[in-house]
């Protein structure tokens, strides 16, 4: 077995629950994708040890809601610089479990130290505003305003492609609205964010504040299940597939789901496009994080007049990209998350491939059943799985189309709807695109993969409900409570 020395914060074998950390039976091995060898165990909670989180979670909730501005703003800031002083060391956890390029580690790291310190801003925003009653004639002399207060318990439920941001994007919206939170995470990639837990629980007892606050359950279905269906827990924020999204807003109805669920990113490439540009944007944006990104680039869609000659451009860019071992610095693509992910990717290319598809460039040859490389494939069938399912792998697809109005309705006949990409050099197109493409976000001259940590961030349709992002999650977890007063009582 490969060495890989960890030096965890977190103690072997127990969760953070309840005010301490609390030892469980369960346990799992953790993978490095690249070689398969064990690089630590992960600890697995019982139904007993979910039940016990949302007890601790519910005593708490008094101390959570009288938290004040200064003191949540505190705890993130203080938060923020821990896990900046830890960075080498999160870079090393996240390539470890997720086996994601070390490139793509440290953009993660650098995003979660972005989100805590924005989120640490948004806790001295949290405001109503009044409201004219008066507008009624049974409101006369009265006085109207609202407030927002904490919604309750927070679970939230992180995927493994990023699974330090990602549960980043659920604890520190908790902490800014004075929400406990039980954070969990995939059951292959818990370690980073068990840091991250951590040291979220000592800067807590640093402020005098209850560890119980900041809770993680790492557990399988059944273990969700619990979490989710539980009247206690107020709000359930989800990143994950669709599948399982569906299932949990079932689950947790009739309270409130916030949902990101993935899609089938598109990426128009008008005729006036710069290929160059567009090009290397797909050899980019197609492959990051080994593909194994919601918004990477999935279905493109070009202009014939220019088709052929972006396809020849894109083959050679993605030609160079440099396949192999994650800890590698100038690594950008190696083994997705395990073999079964792996076999699924090539099942799909496959069997577009025998329904008429090309391969331009193919990356499905390896000895090692999780890697795939760099794959571009053209002429997909818009029935395919490759087209119209989400890859979650390093594939890209290319299909022709004769109009800016084609390639819209192309990209539009989806499930999904996350976010878009178009490539023009006309303000026209690029303002139909925005105007036209059913997605949560339209990317003008940049990969659809561009995501600034703190704007409005989720889709339509099947991918998902509500929005993310430091001040839009706060309001997910806040609610409204409103104050009608009349100063003088009416006789």
């Amino acid at each position: 077995m490969t060495e890989h020395p960890l030096n965890l914060l977190a103690p072997t074998g127990a969760l953070p629950i309840a005010d301490g950390w609390r030892e469980v039976t369960g346990s799992l091995d953790i993978v490095f994708p690249y070689d398969e060898s064990v690089i630590g165990t992960g600890p697995l909670a019982s139904i007993a040890d979910a039940e016990a989180a949302l007890d601790a979670a519910e005593r708490s909730l008094p101390e959570a809601a009288a938290l004040t501005t200064e003191q949540r703003k505190s705890i993130l800031l203080a938060l923020t610089e821990r896990v900046r002083e830890a960075t080498e060391r999160l870079e090393h956890l996240l390539v470890l479990e997720t086996g994601k390029p070390l490139v793509d580690c440290r953009t993660e790291v650098n995003r979660t130290i972005v989100t805590l310190q924005a989120t640490a801003e948004e806790a001295s925003r949290i405001h109503g505003e009044t409201v004219p009653l008066d507008v009624q004639e049974l409101g006369r002399g009265m006085i109207g305003y609202y407030t927002r207060k904490p919604a309750g318990i927070v679970v939230g439920i992180a995927g493994f492609n990023y699974p330090l941001l990602l549960a980043t994007h659920k604890l520190a919206p908790a902490i800014a609205a004075g929400c406990p939170v039980i954070v969990k995470p995939a059951p292959h990639t818990p370690l980073a964010t068990l840091e991250l837990m951590a040291m979220a629980r000592e800067v807590l007892s640093d402020h005098g504040v209850s560890g119980s606050l900041v809770q993680l359950i790492s557990g399988d279905a059944q273990v969700g299940e619990r979490l989710v269906t539980d009247p206690r827990a107020q709000v359930v924020s989800f990143t994950g597939s669709a599948a399982i999204g569906h299932l949990i807003a079932k689950q947790a109805a009739p309270r409130k789901t916030l949902l990101e669920l993935g899609s089938n990113t598109g990426f128009i490439v008008a005729q006036d496009a710069d290929l160059e540009a567009a090009a290397r944007t797909v050899a980019v944006g197609g492959f990051y994080a080994n593909g194994q990104a919601c918004i990477a680039v999935q279905r493109i869609v070009v202009e014939r007049e220019v088709a052929a000659e972006f396809t020849r451009l894109v083959a050679e860019h993605v030609r160079e990209i440099v396949v192999g071992d994650p800890r590698d610095e100038r690594t950008r693509v190696a083994p997705v998350i395990n073999a079964a992910s792996g076999n699924r990717i090539r099942a799909a290319v496959a069997a577009a491939v025998a329904a008429g598809a090309t391969l331009v460039v193919d990356g499905t040859a390896s000895d090692n059943p999780a890697l795939i490389g760099p794959t571009v494939v053209s002429g997909v069938a818009r029935n395919a799985e490759l087209w119209a399912e989400e890859i979650f792998g390093p594939v890209v697809a290319i299909t022709v189309v004769d109009s800016i109005a084609e390639a819209i309705e192309v990209v539009n006949d989806s499930r999904y709807g996350l976010q878009a990409a178009i490539f023009t050099a006309s303000l026209e197109s690029a303002f139909t695109a925005i105007e036209q493409l059913d997605v949560g976000g339209v990317v003008v001259n940049e990969m659809p993969g561009f995501r600034s940590d703190i704007m409005p961030y989720g889709g339509v349709k099947d991918s998902g409900i509500g929005r993310e992002g430091p001040r839009y999650a706060v309001e997910e977890y806040t609610v409204t409570r409103m104050a009608m007063i009349r100063p003088t009582a009416r006789r």
